[in-house]
């Protein structure tokens, strides 16, 4: 499928590309630029397409091997391996703690578990959030705000808009990351985007 200015292949052992998710691309590329972190990338789509809009290195991290190797074909089809990392495993295991970006793009899964069997195509582990659909988005954000640039930004992909509001709460809690959603784009009544950004303190 085309996905903005890139080409994307996959199969049915990763999620297939929304098309309405490049939306998240164009957003990181128009943040001021520097290295790149795609958490979660699954086929790939979203953070090729943003290196190939901006021009950035960037690393990409998925726990599915699958998703691995076809974010690294994809990758090598468009011509931008070179500057483009797969690593496949847990997000702390495969990040190295001295490593900072500009622009995290974070694609977790945000489906809660009882909602999973309305999705039959898609991979479970692909999509499954957990209880409130939001147990992989704090992961996601904990290593992000580790891993953010002084300056950086963290582009949310999540589903329904109220999902950004609790994000936003337990933002606001004790133990949280020191982070804040400072933007947000609401794309359909099941599709939002969130900007973040470090707080001070």
């Amino acid at each position: 499928m085309r996905f903005g200015p890139v080409d994307i292949r996959h199969d049915d052992d990763v999620l297939a590309p929304r098309p309405w998710t490049i939306a998240q691309a164009d957003w990181a590329a128009a943040l001021p630029p520097g290295p790149m972190l795609e958490l979660g990338c699954g086929a790939g789509h979203i953070g090729l397409a943003a290196a190939a809009l901006t021009g950035s290195p960037l690393v990409q991290v998925d726990r599915s091997e699958a998703a691995c190797r076809w974010a690294a074909t994809n990758a090598a089809a468009e011509g931008l391996d070179a500057r483009v990392e797969q690593r496949c495993g847990e997000l702390h295991e495969v990040l190295r703690d001295d490593e900072r970006f500009a622009v995290v793009i974070a694609d977790p899964p945000y489906v809660e578990s009882s909602d999973v069997r309305q999705f039959p195509e898609d991979p479970e582990d692909a999509i499954d959030g957990g209880e409130d659909g939001l147990d992989l988005v704090r992961t996601f954000l904990t290593t992000a705000a580790r891993h953010l640039a002084p300056g950086g930004s963290i582009v949310l992909q999540l589903g329904a808009p109220d999902q950004i509001d609790a994000v936003a709460s337990w933002l606001g809690r004790p133990g949280a990351p020191r982070l804040a959603v400072v933007e947000r784009r609401v794309v359909a009544d099941d599709r939002s985007l969130a900007l973040l950004r470090a707080t001070s303190g």
